[in-house]
């Protein structure tokens, strides 16, 4: 078989894959409801027309770059070490970026998402297998939204951490309701309340006056990075960047899209601005994380010690023997403000992830309401029962959200290990395929993220005991 004949088969929208792989090709598109139903410009349309046809994918995708978990480590980071992890912060968004490129020329190029590319790649057993473990990380990601959302909720409204974990059931309602106005509309919630997110944190970055040329000091690696305390805080961060739906959530949502596959300037083109859109988005996740980081240096420098739960933070933040003379109430309740919006980006990805994931591991099809319910309660059922049997407070909850990183950890490789070897093979991309270079990059970084969160998972689980 020619190149030119794999190439065929890919711009037409099947790609050349094994026959086992040909055996199983699911019956559906990636999110059946969504895609293919933004229209894009015609080719002679300008760079920036183009440019905001196809924004909207990277946003949804870089929530999972600036959730709650990213805030601990990387206001725990300048806290504890100045502006020494600045640098980290850096490569590990760039690391993001790559891993989130490859993802989306997967489903741009093959229109399959990761889900459905691994199904067809494994036999029944083996598919299943990977069903059930990857459904577990994507309800470990729902653990740590409701946390957030219960937390965001007691500090804010004064309701109790429990009521809070019931409360965020009714979240699927808000979710149901934005799947009836559109893909294009739910992208722009979730840049606004990005927004939201990032004018909370210049805001306070601003007025607690950094040491902005220390902080782009901080950019450059250093040496001191390696001493024990400083290298696993650095690990922790770099750990915690990568989410594994976010690959999956990626390589179906850039479908979502008219592209037309049988011509291959507009496939190129698609990858194109997906990898513009992507990218920007990410370097506004970084923006975030490096606020953040900021954040704790500026204020908390010093004082890093008991700074671990987003209570702590929240208390910090009004206590001038901590905060310093700029300490307010007001700087408190906006970092509530931004968790709680943070929790409600991530509601509505992990509910995409979710179905995704379903649909393309066992091609599984239930109600998107159904699916959310079932879910959310499952994910649910263990916070309250560790908030009943051990205590109403967020001590209790921080330890089941460190449990629930170990299913996160587990899924970390199961899902970019099929993503490099896809993108890396000219049998199922063709000249879309990884270059030598990239693909011997994204196996040394898949090798090392993975060891970095399989080491957190170790040393998280040790220090509960």
């Amino acid at each position: 078989m020619t190149v030119e004949t794999d190439n065929e088969k890919r711009v037409s929208g099947k790609a050349a894959i094994s026959s086992r792989g040909e055996h199983h090709r699911p019956e559906r598109a990636s999110l059946e409801e969504i895609n293919s139903t933004v229209k894009v410009p015609e080719k002679s349309a300008s760079f920036w027309k183009h440019l905001l046809a196809f924004s909207g994918p990277g946003a949804l995708v870089a929530v999972g770059y600036m959730d709650p978990g990213n805030w601990i480590t990387s206001i725990g980071g300048g806290a504890k070490y100045g502006y020494l992890l600045m640098s980290v912060v850096l490569l590990s968004s760039l690391l993001a970026m790559m891993l989130q490129y490859m993802s989306a020329k997967l489903g741009i190029v093959t229109g399959l998402d990761l889900a459905q590319a691994t199904r067809m790649h494994t036999g029944r057993k083996l598919g299943i297998v990977l069903w059930i473990t990857t459904e577990l990380a994507v309800m470990a990601t729902d653990v740590a939204e409701v946390i957030g959302a219960a937390i965001a909720l007691n500090l804010l409204f004064g309701i109790p951490l429990t009521v809070g974990i019931a409360l965020t059931i009714f979240d699927v309602l808000l979710l149901l309701g934005l799947m009836q106005i559109g893909f294009r509309k739910i992208e722009a919630i979730v840049v606004a309340l990005i927004s939201v997110i990032m004018v909370v944190f210049i805001y306070e970055v601003v007025v607690s006056r950094p040491d902005m040329g220390a902080a782009f000091a901080g950019l450059l690696p250093s040496a001191r990075i390696l001493h024990p305390g400083e290298l696993t805080m650095a690990l922790g961060i770099v750990g915690a960047t990568v989410m594994p739906h976010n690959l999956y959530l990626h390589s179906s949502i850039v479908q979502s899209r008219a592209v037309d596959r049988t011509d291959d300037s507009a496939v190129h083109s698609a990858v194109r601005f997906a990898t513009w859109d992507s990218n920007i988005q990410l370097s506004a996740a970084f923006i975030v994380n490096a606020l953040l980081l900021i954040l704790g240096a500026s204020m908390f420098y010093g004082h890093g010690e008991g700074l671990g739960t987003f209570s702590s933070l929240y208390n910090a933040l009004s206590d001038s023997s901590i905060a310093g003379p700029v300490a307010s109430g007001l700087l408190s309740t906006l970092f509530a403000v931004a968790l709680l919006a943070s929790g409600q980006n991530s509601t509505i990805t992990g509910t995409l992830t979710g179905q995704i994931v379903m649909e393309g591991f066992i091609n599984l099809h239930i109600p998107l309401w159904l699916r959310r319910i079932v879910t959310r309660v499952i994910s649910i059922i263990p916070v309250l029962v560790c908030a009943f049997v051990f205590g109403d407070t967020e001590g209790t909850l921080d330890d089941v959200l460190v449990y629930s990183q170990v299913f996160l950890c587990v899924a970390l490789p199961i899902s970019m290990i099929p993503l490099v070897y896809f993108t890396s093979s000219r049998k199922i991309m063709g000249k879309y395929a990884n270059s030598r270079w990239l693909a011997a990059l994204g196996w040394i970084v898949a090798a090392v993220l993975t060891a970095l969160n399989l080491q957190l998972v170790v040393s998280d689980i040790a220090a509960l005991f």
